[in-house]
């Protein structure tokens, strides 16, 4: 999360579609915009300018500029761009199109997500190289998306794209501020045109196996990896509030039929030629690699919220799920009866906090509501709204020329729900020098296991991640009855 724009329009009835897209299609829709870049000092990615731009090579950097913009940029490390980079040139070789030119961008994302452009660039979030175990898995992936290109569904998913919208626009248009056609629009919109058909995934899927089989990749990475996709997936959304996130699964559905298919289609492949896993050299590549969110972006720690950067920290209530997006932490709890949402933006210091409250940036503010007051020694207002079917509570703290917006949503908002937003903003607060310094991102670091290490005592050496145990077992492809030997290489996270 980074500074808000004041361009950004949240009144009840808008910040109420944000609440229902999200609830309807799980937070992660709403962490589609990636990571926002903190305004201020930092330079911004740089633009190519061909001499001589033709309108599709504009589209396409335009596209890529956006893409980094929206995954926290490009992830830089030579040795494991130089792994994926051997694999692609692999994979290219044994295709149909062995002319045909591909680049491969390292997203700083801990989303595991890959896609590709029509042009040939593909990108691969550094949450999926975490979670693949070896090369063969790594290309499965990224022959998937080479079959996506070279049998131009990308082309075909960017016309309906276009459609889509277009779609959007009109029907929001038509809705007005009615946030329930907005929200409709949107969720149909992105349920109905975002993804790739069934028929073009199993299409990519058999195009991928026989591609990495042809390069000598084992033919059975394809499955193992929608495996720990799936279990992936499902330990992140046994204890959130909404099933689904907006990752490699959310357009390229694990189904049990795909597994069961990617493994039919190995089997044809298995007994021809001398297949790799490479599991060594893809440890050894991935050994530092940055975990989870990036500190820089802030980070959520259970319901702990942390910005390095701006400086400052905040704790949700009890039973609160967190999500850190591109304009804002977004929380939810009890299904989606509760909900926040947090950012920061840049208010004139001449302007005072109840003026701003009362501004029109949210809509339908109860006038007789806003005070003013002063909230961990910083100046503050509070105000209520209303829609239809939620209950607002806005907080605006002001720290120099920077106002930090509490917007708390309730379908049925007591006595209690208003104490536990109070507590909530009480608790936010400046980071000390020593915590600011203290804040690094999470590492996976690959490690030998040693005689007498069992599973349980290596997921204790897990840090900064919930269920561990789990989770050990997921980054690592072992299932509930999988042991460990002497001199195994295993992945564990590190804070």
């Amino acid at each position: 999360m980074g500074r808000q724009a004041l361009t950004h329009q949240y009144g009840p009835g808008r910040f109420a579609a944000a609440v229902a897209l999200c609830l309807t299609l799980g937070l992660g829709a709403c962490t589609d915009m990636g990571r926002f870049q903190v305004s201020g000092n930092e330079k911004p990615p740089p633009t190519i300018k061909p001499t001589r731009p033709s309108p599709e090579t504009s589209a396409t950097d335009r596209e890529h500029q956006r893409i980094l913009a929206t995954y926290g940029g490009a992830y830089n490390d030579p040795k494991l761009q130089a792994l994926i980079t051997k694999a692609v040139d692999r994979l290219v070789a044994a295709s149909d199109r062995p002319d045909f030119t591909y680049r491969v961008t390292i997203l700083n994302s801990g989303a595991v997500n890959a896609f590709a452009l029509p042009t040939g660039q593909l990108y691969v979030t550094r949450g999926l190289l975490a979670l693949a175990s070896d090369t063969s898995e790594l290309s499965s992936v990224l022959s998937h998306e080479m079959a996506h290109v070279l049998a131009k569904h990308a082309s075909i998913r960017e016309e309906q794209a276009k459609r889509a919208a277009l779609v959007t626009h009109v029907v929001s248009e038509m809705g007005g501020n009615d946030p329930n056609m907005q929200a409709l629009a949107l969720a149909k919109t992105k349920l109905t045109m975002a993804n790739f058909s069934r028929a073009q995934e199993f299409e990519a899927d058999a195009i991928g196996v026989a591609l990495a089989a042809k390069a000598n990749f084992d033919p059975y990475g394809a499955a193992r990896f929608l495996s720990a996709m799936e279990r992936n997936a499902a330990l992140k959304t046994s204890h959130t509030a909404d099933p689904r996130s907006q990752d490699f699964l959310s357009s390229h559905p694990a189904t049990p039929e795909r597994v069961e298919n990617a493994e039919t289609s190995a089997r044809q492949y298995a007994a021809s030629g001398s297949h790799e896993r490479e599991r060594s050299a893809y440890l050894s590549a991935i050994d530092n690699l940055v975990y989870g969110e990036d500190p820089s972006e802030g980070f959520v720690r259970g319901r702990r919220f942390l910005h390095p950067k701006l400086g400052f920290t905040f704790m949700a209530p009890e039973a609160y799920t967190l999500d850190n997006t591109a304009q804002a932490v977004v929380g939810v709890r009890d299904g989606g009866a509760q909900a926040l949402r947090f950012d920061v933006v840049r208010v004139p210091q001449d302007l005072s906090l109840a003026t701003y409250l009362n501004s029109g940036w949210m809509e339908n503010v109860d006038k007789a509501s806003v005070e003013e007051s002063i909230i961990g020694g910083y100046p503050a207002a509070t105000a209520t709204a209303s829609s239809d079917q939620w209950q607002f509570r806005i907080y605006a703290l002001r720290i120099g020329g920077d106002v930090y917006r509490f917007i708390f949503a309730a379908k049925d908002k007591t006595a209690e729900t208003e104490r536990t937003f109070r507590e909530t903003v009480n608790s936010f607060r400046r980071l000390t020098l020593a915590e600011i310094q203290a804040a690094r991102p999470l590492r996976v670091r690959v490690v030998s296991v040693k005689p007498g290490d069992t599973v349980e005592s290596m997921s204790r050496r897990m840090q900064g991640v919930d269920r561990p145990l789990e989770r050990f077992r997921i980054l690592n492809g072992l299932d509930q009855h999988a042991s460990l030997r002497p001199n195994d290489r295993v992945k564990i996270v590190v804070d």
